[in-house]
């Protein structure tokens, strides 16, 4: 997974410790990971907030004990994913090695995720339409940067929005966009054959056959926005039925009600912009990949409101959300190692430049 160029630049920041916290200032500093500090729950551990010495609020991921991989090497792919510096990344201040513990250390952010926020009838009317653009323009970026800017090239396969975080100022942060590295994966670059990821945010190629590109995280983003536009979950009820936000947004789309589905609360703002959006994650969540476009012609697309869109195609698993779960669980049971993430929970994947 790692080439020679990779270890070179590792090779450069092997020497700096200051990455490397000791068990017991991370003890200490999680009151001995006690469960009033608990942050939540997942796959691959449990999360705790913590404060330094110094006063720095710090988030602490305790990773479970089912990693496959050697202490150096461990080490080596923390430190490079360290490296990695965008204002709309969760910042990973360094890691902890002590027996089987393997702890993991990033900034703390006091707002929580974005799930927090958009799905709850009372948190949603601090989002106006103003903070929302702003959280759909940052989440591109970061994407974008994760994409083709970074020092690797990397596919997270489970952005959701329980994996935005916001900061005091409601900037949105990707997080747990570096953990699949650290973990044992039996895949060669665009095949897997262990899926993981949300039921609702997954790419139809990478639900049913385990291909995964950039263009799976595309997928994702495009019902990440639909989501934030709407104020509605990827599936949710409708009269009777549950239905899928990507159904409901395409139908409404080719009657021309789409501005129905706007989240009532965003009764001020931009009713263009909202309606670019929801053009913008409808062209995301095509069910051809080649036609999704890159992060880079999203983030173009939502800077200059004079580009004019394309017409999107229907989108992937347009039917009703009940019948998308049954045929992607049966496709799923033909999988011997499938793991659905939870809100804790994702893989990501690293590829070296």
């Amino acid at each position: 997974m790692l080439t020679c160029s990779t270890f070179e630049a590792v090779d450069e920041i092997q020497s700096t410790e200051s990455l490397q916290f000791a068990f017991s200032t991370i003890r200490d500093a999680t009151e001995d990971f006690s469960e009033k500090n608990k942050l939540g729950q997942g796959g691959f551990g449990a999360v705790y907030k913590g404060a330094l010495p110094s006063g720095q609020e710090i988030a602490v991921k305790r990773l479970s004990k089912d990693s496959g991989q050697g202490d150096l090497e461990f080490k080596n792919e923390v430190l490079l994913v360290a490296r990695l510096q965008h204002r709309n990344l969760v910042r990973l201040l360094g890691f902890c090695l002590q027996g089987i513990e393997r702890l993991l250390i990033y900034e703390f952010l006091p707002n929580a995720s974005l799930d927090h926020f958009i799905f709850d009838p009372n948190k949603r009317v601090h989002l106006n339409w103003e903070k929302r653009y702003k959280i759909i323009g940052g989440i591109a970026r970061g994407l974008l940067y994760l994409h083709e800017d970074s020092r690797l090239r990397i596919i997270h396969r489970d952005l959701k929005a329980s994996n935005i975080l916001l900061d005091e100022e409601m900037n949105p942060k990707i997080s747990d966009f570096g953990m699949a590295t650290l973990f044992v994966v039996d895949q060669t670059q665009g095949n897997t054959s262990r899926i993981v990821g949300t039921y609702g945010y997954m790419a139809p190629e990478y639900a049913m056959q385990g291909h995964f590109s950039v263009k799976s995280d595309v997928f994702s983003f495009g019902v990440l926005v639909l989501e934030i536009v709407t104020g509605k979950k990827n599936s949710f009820r409708n009269g009777n039925d549950i239905e899928h936000l990507m159904s409901h947004a395409w139908r409404k789309w080719r009657e021309g009600t789409a501005q129905d589905m706007i989240d009532p609360v965003l009764s001020s703002g931009s009713a263009t912009e909202m309606m670019r959006c929801i053009h913008i994650g409808l062209l995301c969540v095509q069910d051809n990949v080649a036609e999704r476009p890159t992060m880079a012609s999203v983030v173009l697309m939502l800077s200059s409101s004079s580009l004019t869109l394309q017409i999107p195609s229907q989108p992937a698993f347009f039917m009703n959300s009940s019948t998308y779960q049954s045929d992607l669980s049966s496709s799923m049971r033909h999988n011997s190692r499938v793991t659905e993430s939870k809100n804790e929970v994702s893989i990501t994947e690293l590829y070296p430049r």
